[in-house]
C-alpha cells in the first residue's frame, strides 16, 4: 500500500504433522495480535504462512499408517489450514508456500548448484551420526543427549559418503553479526557457544623414530611445560601409520571399534567416566623441555574438533586431571594462582590465570604474557579455531528434495544443468528406508539411471535427499514472490520487504534453523541475490503450553487440549485472548481448563455494557475515566510491542471495570477507543461491535463503518496522563521503613522536611544525627545514620 512503511512480520511456519492442539495455537494467536497492532499503527504489514512439509515425521507417520507421505502431508495441510483460519489470524494466504511442491524445492536444488559452483557444497566420506531406526544420517545439531531428536533412538557412528555445506567458511561473520541483532541475549549466547571461537596456538609434538609430528591446537600454550601425556582421537590418521610400532595393537584396535558406536555428543560428555588405551611403544616429545611423554587414545577426543589430538595438562584442565588420576599419569603444576592462600595444590586442576612455575626461563612471568612467549619459543603458530562443523545435508530417506548431482564413470561428479530443474521426487510405492544405508530412491531405476549432462553417456543420479532445514533456510525470501517461476524471488520485491522485521518461533531452533538461515542469507548476499546479510532483524521466542497435568502435550500422555472444541464452545476471540492473558509469552505454562472462563466473562461484560451505553451523547466528561482511557492506550500499545500480551489484556480489564463504574459517562467516543484497543485480541467481536457503533439510529442502519482493523490505533494525550503524585519510599540505612504519597516534582529539601516529620521515621532515627541523605527523585529517600 502506497504511503505506508513496509513491515515484514513472520512466524516460523508449521510442520503438517496432524491436528493442531492448543500448544500449537500459542505461538500463532498472540503473534497475530502484534501484527494487527502494527497495521493499525500505520504499517503495511506482510504476515504470510505456509508449511514446512518435507522430512522424517511425515515419512514415519506415513509408514506407520501404510499410506504415501505426499497423501498424508496434504491431508494434514488441509486440516491445519482450516484450524489456522479459525483463529482469525490475519495471514496473507495468497503467498502460501508448501515446501514439498516442485515449484518450491526446485529452488532448493538451484541454491545447491550455486553453492556447488562456489565450492561450498562438497561430498566426503567421514564418520557420521547414524540413527538405526530412521536409517539416516543426522547432523550434530539433531542429536540430543546421544539420541535422535525425532525418534529418541540411540545414535551410532557410521562411515558414510555425505554431502555438506561449508558453513565453517562463514564462522567469523556469523559470530560478529550477532551483535547487531535484536534477539534474546540467551539465544545469541547459544549461537556464540555453538560457533565456539577460540584463540590459541598450533604446536607440534615430534614422535620418536617417526617422521610426522602430532599437531595440537591449544588455547593455553602457557601450560606447555605441564603437558605430561598426549591423547589422540580413535580415528586419528596417525594411528594406522604407527600400527607397526604399537606393541598392543590388538587392544588398541578393539578400543577403536568400540568408539565407532558412540556419537560425538556421547563422547564429549564431560560427566561420563573417561576411558582410554596407551599406545605402547609410542612416545612424543614435549617441545618445551624435550622430555618424552606417553601417547594415548581416548574417545573424549574428537577427530573433527581442532586437530583430533590434545596435549594433556592435568594440573590445569579438569578433564585431563580426571584422566591422569584414573591412569596414574604425572601431574606437573606450571601456573600458580596470584593469590594462593586457598590453593589446594594437586587436589584439583587450576584452570585460571596466574604466575608461571616449573617453566624454565618463563618462571615468575604472568601466564597471559607467557602464553605467546612460549608459543614463539616452540615455533608455534598463533591461530583462531572454531567449534562449528560443516552442515551435513545428506539424508538417506525418501521424503525430501533430491540432490541435483549425477555420477558419470567418465566425467565424475556432474551438476545437473539449471534448465533441467526441478529434479522431481518420483512417486515411489516402496519408500521404506534401506538397511544398506542407500536412499529408497536407489530402488527407482527410472529415477536412478540417466544420461551424463556433459558427455551424454550412462550415469546415475545422487539418491540422497536434502536435510529439510535447507527448505526452511530461505523460505522467508520466497514469501515475497511465491509464484515466480523464473527466479527464487524477484530482487525488487525482496528489497521492498526484507529482512524480516519481526520473527517469532521456538528457542529449540537456535543452532538449527536460525543458524542455517543466517548462513544462507550471507551466501545470498555474496552471490548478489540479496542486499542484506541477516534474515531476521528482531526475534522473539514463545514459551510452551503444557498439559493440565504439567507435562508436555502429547497424545501418548493423553493431555492434549483440542482448540476446535474450545472455539465451538467459547469462540475464537475468547481462546485468542486467553492465550494472551494466561502468562508471559516467552514462558508459557500449564493449561488451566477453567482459566478461559474469566476471559469469556470479560468479553460478555464488554458486549453487555456496549449494548447499554453505545447511544449516549459524545464527550467524556469524567476526568478520572478520560485519564485512565489515555493511560490504557499507552499501556496496551507499549505492552503489545514488547510482547507483554498478558499485561495488555489486564489493562483492558481494568479499563472495563472503570467503564462499568462510570457507565453514565460512556459514549461512542469512549467505545471508539476501547474497540480499537480490543481489536487485535478479539478481532471478530471488535469488528461486529464497531459496525454497530456506526449505526447510531435507524436511518443509518444501512451505512457501514470502515473495518476497525483498518482504523488507526488511538493516540494518547501525554499531558493528560502525567502523574501528579508518586509513592516516596523511605529507607533508613538501606532498609525500607516507611512510604508516603508526595508531589511528583518534590525537591530534596521538601522531601527531607516531610520525611523527618513522620512519626514512623522519628521512631527509627530517635536522637541520631544522619551522616548522609540520598535522594532519588520520584523514587526514594535513604537516611544513612
Amino acid at each position: 500500500m502506497k504511503g505506508k512503511k513496509n513491515f515484514y512480520h513472520l512466524i516460523m511456519f508449521p510442520y503438517p504433522s496432524g491436528n493442531l492442539h492448543i500448544g500449537h495455537w500459542y505461538p500463532y494467536a498472540p503473534a497475530d495480535v502484534f501484527a494487527r497492532l502494527k497495521r493499525m499503527l500505520g504499517f503495511n504489514v506482510l504476515s504470510p504462512i505456509g508449511f514446512d512439509a518435507f522430512g522424517l515425521p511425515a515419512e514415519n507417520a506415513a509408514l506407520k499408517r501404510g499410506i504415501h507421505p505426499a497423501k498424508w502431508t496434504m491431508q494434514n495441510i488441509k486440516t491445519m489450514t482450516k484450524q489456522l483460519e479459525s483463529m482469525g489470524n490475519s495471514y496473507d494466504w495468497s503467498r502460501e508456500v508448501i515446501t514439498c511442491e516442485p515449484d518450491y524445492y526446485k529452488w532448493n536444488q538451484w541454491l545447491f548448484l550455486r553453492m556447488f559452483r562456489r565450492g561450498l557444497a562438497y561430498k566426503k566420506k567421514a564418520p557420521a551420526n547414524w540413527c538405526p531406526k530412521d536409517k539416516t544420517v543426522l547432523a550434530n545439531e539433531q542429536v540430543i543427549d546421544g539420541k535422535c531428536e525425532r525418534c529418541g533412538t540411540e545414535v551410532v557412528q557410521r562411515e558414510i559418503d555425505q554431502w555438506l555445506f561449508k558453513i565453517t567458511d562463514y564462522a567469523e561473520r556469523l559470530l560478529k553479526d550477532l551483535d547487531k541483532l535484536d534477539w534474546p541475549e540467551k539465544t545469541k549466547t547459544m549461537q556464540r557457544n555453538w560457533i565456539g571461537k577460540s584463540e590459541g596456538a598450533l604446536v607440534e609434538f615430534p614422535i620418536s623414530n617417526f617422521q610426522f609430528p602430532i599437531k595440537v591446537f591449544t588455547t593455553r600454550p602457557d601450560t606447555l611445560f605441564g603437558a605430561t601425556y598426549m591423547v589422540l582421537a580413535p580415528e586419528h590418521e596417525l594411528i594406522s601409520n604407527l600400527k607397526s610400532q604399537i606393541s598392543n595393537w590388538n587392544e588398541v584396535e578393539k578400543y577403536i571399534d568400540q568408539a565407532k558406536n558412540k556419537s560425538e555428543l556421547q563422547r564429549g560428555d564431560l560427566a561420563k567416566e573417561k576411558t582410554g588405551i596407551e599406545l605402547k611403544g609410542i612416545k612424543a616429545i614435549n617441545p618445551t623441555n624435550k622430555k618424552e611423554v606417553p601417547v594415548w587414545i581416548a574417545d573424549y577426543v574428537i577427530a573433527s574438533y581442532g586437530t583430533g589430538a590434545i596435549m594433556a595438562v592435568p594440573a590445569h584442565d579438569e578433564r585431563d586431571f580426571e584422566f591422569a588420576k584414573k591412569f596414574n599419569l604425572p601431574i606437573v603444576e606450571v601456573v600458580n594462582p596470584k593469590d594462593n592462600s586457598n590453593w589446594k595444590g594437586l587436589e584439583a586442576a587450576y584452570v585460571g590465570e596466574g604466575i608461571m612455575a616449573n617453566s624454565g626461563q618463563f618462571n615468575s612471568m604472568d601466564s597471559e604474557k607467557a602464553r605467546w612467549e612460549i608459543t614463539k619459543f616452540v615455533n608455534g603458530e598463533r591461530k583462531i579455531n572454531y567449534r562449528l562443523r560443516d552442515w551435513l545435508i545428506s539424508r538417506q530417506r525418501y521424503w525430501g528434495t533430491p540432490i541435483p548431482i549425477v555420477y558419470c564413470k567418465n566425467c565424475g561428479t556432474v551438476p545437473v544443468p539449471e534448465k533441467d530443474l526441478p529434479i522431481k521426487l518420483p512417486p515411489l510405492k516402496d519408500f521404506k528406508p534401506a538397511d544398506d544405508g542407500r536412499s529408497p530412491l536407489a530402488r527407482s531405476k527410472q529415477f536412478l539411471n540417466t544420461k551424463c549432462p556433459k558427455c551424454g553417456g550412462k550415469a546415475e543420479r545422487e539418491t540422497d535427499t536434502m536435510d529439510t532445514f535447507v527448505d526452511s533456510s530461505w523460505y522467508y525470501c520466497r514469501y515475497t514472490d511465491p509464484k515466480n517461476k523464473k527466479a527464487f524471488a524477484d530482487g525488487k520485491k525482496m528489497r521492498a520487504w526484507l529482512p524480516v522485521n519481526m520473527y517469532i518461533g521456538g528457542v529449540e531452533h537456535t543452532v538449527l534453523h536460525l543458524l542455517y538461515s543466517r548462513f544462507l542469507t550471507k551466501f545470498l548476499k555474496d552471490e548478489g541475490l540479496a542486499d542484506f546479510s541477516e534474515p531476521f532483524t528482531a526475534l522473539r521466542h514463545q514459551g510452551m503450553i503444557l498439559g493440565p497435568d504439567g507435562q508436555k502435550m502429547s497424545k501418548s500422555h493423553g493431555n492434549v487440549v483440542d482448540p476446535d472444541n474450545l472455539v465451538k464452545q467459547f469462540g475464537a476471540d475468547a481462546v485468542r485472548t486467553y492465550l494472551c492473558f494466561m502468562g508471559e509469552y516467552d514462558r508459557g505454562g500449564p493449561w488451566h481448563p477453567t482459566g478461559i472462563l474469566g476471559v469469556v466473562r470479560f468479553l460478555n461484560r464488554t458486549a453487555d455494557l456496549f449494548e447499554k451505553t453505545r447511544d449516549k451523547k459524545p464527550g467524556i466528561r469524567n476526568k478520572e475515566l478520560k485519564k485512565l482511557l489515555h493511560q490504557t492506550v499507552k499501556k496496551v500499545g507499549e505492552d503489545v510491542e514488547s510482547f507483554k500480551f498478558n499485561t495488555a489484556v489486564s489493562s483492558l480489564m481494568i479499563l472495563l471495570n472503570k467503564m462499568e463504574e462510570k457507565k453514565a459517562e460512556l459514549n461512542p467516543e469512549t467505545w471508539s477507543v476501547f474497540l480499537r484497543l480490543l481489536a487485535p485480541f478479539a478481532p471478530h467481536m471488535a469488528e461486529e461491535l464497531w459496525q454497530i457503533l456506526g449505526t447510531r439510529n435507524k436511518k443509518q442502519e444501512t451505512r457501514k463503518y470502515k473495518s476497525v482493523h483498518l482504523k488507526k490505533w488511538p493516540e494518547f494525550d501525554a499531558e493528560l496522563i502525567k502523574e501528579e503524585t508518586f509513592e516516596l519510599v523511605v529507607q533508613i540505612n538501606g532498609k525500607v521503613r516507611d512510604a508516603f504519597t508526595a508531589p511528583i516534582n518534590i525537591t530534596q529539601a521538601e522531601a527531607e522536611k516531610l520525611t523527618f516529620g513522620r512519626e514512623n521515621v522519628k521512631k527509627y532515627i530517635s536522637n541520631s544525627k544522619p551522616k548522609r541523605i540520598i535522594f532519588v527523585p520520584r523514587r526514594l529517600i535513604n537516611i544513612v545514620l
